[in-house]
């Protein structure tokens, strides 16, 4: 399996990198792209360089380069996750502005019918981020927020990370052991 992993400018870096490592993990290969604001986020959120996470990828792209594979719908991957998904990145994917790698090949996966899964953090929505995402999962692509349970008993920030990568790698199919699965709650709640 190929993924196309971008990590953008939004907080919640921790999601993309932790995607990142899980991907390495299974054996999956990752097309890599970050930001620049992403890269500035690692950093901040993190306190880690973006070079330490390119090392775990199988590729890795600029932003800038139109010129890359992953611009064409020739190069065959079989999916792509935006995690975390700014609103400014969700918007012009939305409406189809594709003026970076990032945005091209988001573009890419919809027209070719590929999964093109996106994580968005931002808490509230507003009314023109909730329209572009149900534009965007009226084209094919799944809507996944930053929103981990708590049925499986969390212990620590990592196991919720965890939870929400599990998620994604759920919607793509992949076989995972990042969280304890529902097993029913079994009587009534009350």
């Amino acid at each position: 399996m190929r993924l196309v992993l971008a990590i953008t400018g939004s907080s919640g870096v921790v999601y993309g990198t932790r995607l990142l490592e899980a991907c390495r993990e299974l054996g999956i290969e990752t097309d890599l792209i970050i930001s620049e604001m992403a890269e500035r986020l690692l950093e901040l959120e993190l306190g880690r360089k973006a070079e330490e996470f390119r090392e775990l990828a199988t590729r890795n792209y600029s932003p800038d380069d139109m010129l890359a594979p992953l611009a064409s719908g020739s190069y065959r991957v079989n999916g792509m996750v935006i995690a975390p998904c700014s609103m400014k990145t969700l918007g012009s994917i939305a409406n189809g502005i594709a003026t970076n790698l990032i945005t091209r090949a988001a573009d890419i996966m919809l027209k070719q019918n590929r999964p093109l899964v996106l994580v968005p953090r931002e808490t509230p929505l507003g009314t023109v981020h909730l329209e572009n995402m149900v534009r965007l999962r009226r084209a094919g692509a799944t809507i996944l927020p930053a929103c981990p349970a708590f049925y499986h008993q969390p212990r620590s920030i990592s196991d919720l990370v965890d939870f929400v990568v599990g998620r994604v790698l759920d919607v793509l199919g992949v076989e995972h052991g990042l969280y304890r699965r529902w097993e029913g709650g079994g009587g009534s709640l009350g």
